[in-house]
């Protein structure tokens, strides 16, 4: 039994479209669909008390075993349901929890979601099996002693507090890894978007890969990273990502923390948008929402829009800024359509901090020549009339920066006094 309200103020709104989604993602049967008009929820049941007896009533007649709410419900709305209507309720997030549950594949992925599906429940165990409770002898010190309801929080805490230690292990490895790939100088991409636009299919085409795809919300939950060769940049680890969802809960960002934090420290992120799907403004303000909670939206950001095979008239092209800067590709992840592309658009966006020059070294600069050829920059090499070399480089900045200072010259100085006119 599904129950949608309408008529709620825009920051709470929610899509019954998606609310659909969801539940079938979730791989739920659904037998009835409720839409609620309500401009202000009620505390005790968020709807009214005559649509409960309504709802109860559906329930019965259809022999259903659980109610979704597509909102938030506090812990008391959601027991004073289930009292009411006598089956289990769940609200917008423990639906979200669920699928995650469903979709976890690694050992990071299942501790991240039982970490948020505990933050979750700590906070709905309801006070029962007194019968369990624990006694002390002597006199005095009769009494009901640690009820159930005490040690079933005291149990949780435990866990919790485990998981958040393993986690934080997996956060200090992924840091480890990360550094490794700094002092390595190789970029990292990454794909984030609003769930089911196509950032595994997409990821797929890039990386030759056999990431899990499906149409479907949250196929993708387990993150993936690949090394791919691009043109003119060399080695970029492309990482694909958990999909982001309109309010998405926010113990799910904190148990996701590690995770996400894989896009925060990106030197690139493609944001994939459904060019199909109407409300895909909205979809985009959403990511836009989360990349700041993870400290992410200060990055450069390259928007792919996916689906084009689901439009008329639409050609895979590479829309630029005022400065010729690419900030838009228009391709068809499925399809492959325009993927030639978005590797052009990506290679020039992480070229933009690129060095390419002629240079004139001195006799005595024969070692940073060899560093040179060393690091596969050299484009061209001439011999000046004086016998002096004369190279073409190309390389990164940082990398070029670095080669340099090795011999004792600023970056700046040294391309004064070395670059050919």
């Amino acid at each position: 039994m599904l129950v949608h309200l309408e008529g709620m103020d825009e920051k709470n709104r929610e899509d019954p479209q998606e609310f659909l989604e969801l539940v079938g993602s979730a791989g739920a049967e659904i037998v009835a669909f409720m839409t609620i008009s309500r401009y202000q929820p009620s505390p005790r049941f968020l709807i009214g008390a005559g649509k409960v007896e309504e709802l109860g009533d559906l329930v019965k007649v259809n022999e259903g075993d659980l109610v979704i709410f597509n909102h938030t419900l506090t812990p008391s709305q959601e027991r004073n349901l289930e009292r009411e209507l006598q089956c289990r309720v769940i609200d917008r997030t423990g639906l979200i929890l669920d699928i995650f549950a469903q979709r976890a594949r690694t050992h990071e992925g299942k501790l991240q979601v039982e970490l948020a599906q505990l933050d979750h429940l700590s906070t709905r165990l309801v006070r029962g099996w007194t019968h369990l409770e624990r006694q002390k002898g002597g006199i005095g010190l009769r009494g009901p002693g640690e009820t159930q309801l005490e040690t079933d929080r005291r149990l949780l805490r435990v866990r919790i507090k485990q998981i958040s230690k393993r986690l934080e292990k997996v956060r200090s490895q992924r840091d480890q890894a990360r550094r490794s790939r700094q002092r390595a100088e190789i970029p990292v991409v990454s794909v984030v978007g609003y769930t089911n636009a196509g950032k595994s299919t997409l990821f797929n085409h890039l990386t030759e890969s056999t990431v899990y795809a499906a149409d479907q919300l949250f196929a993708t939950l387990d993150p993936t990273l690949r090394r791919i060769d691009l043109a003119e940049i060399g080695p970029v680890i492309v990482a694909d990502t958990v999909g982001f969802i309109r309010h998405l809960p926010h113990k799910l960002v904190e148990a996701f923390r590690a995770t996400l934090e894989e896009s925060a420290q990106a030197d690139l992120l493609l944001h994939v948008i459904d060019a199909a799907d109407d409300d895909r403004i909205s979809h985009v303000e959403q990511v836009h929402l989360v990349l700041e909670e993870i400290g992410a939206m200060a990055l450069p950001i390259l928007e792919v829009y996916n689906k084009i095979d689901l439009l008329d008239n639409v050609e895979p092209q590479i829309q630029r800024d005022e400065q010729g800067v690419p900030v838009r590709v228009w391709l068809s992840a499925r399809d492959g359509l325009g993927l030639d592309l978005l590797a052009q658009a990506v290679a020039e966006r992480l070229g933009e901090d690129v060095i390419q020059e002629w240079l004139l070294l001195e006799h005595a600069e024969a070692r940073l020549r060899a560093q040179f050829y060393a690091a596969g920059a050299v484009l061209g090499e001439r011999i000046a009339d004086d016998g002096r070399q004369q190279l073409e480089v190309r390389l990164p900045r940082s990398d070029f920066n670095r080669l340099v200072k090795r011999e004792g010259w600023q970056m700046d100085n040294f391309l004064t006094q070395h670059t050919l006119q």
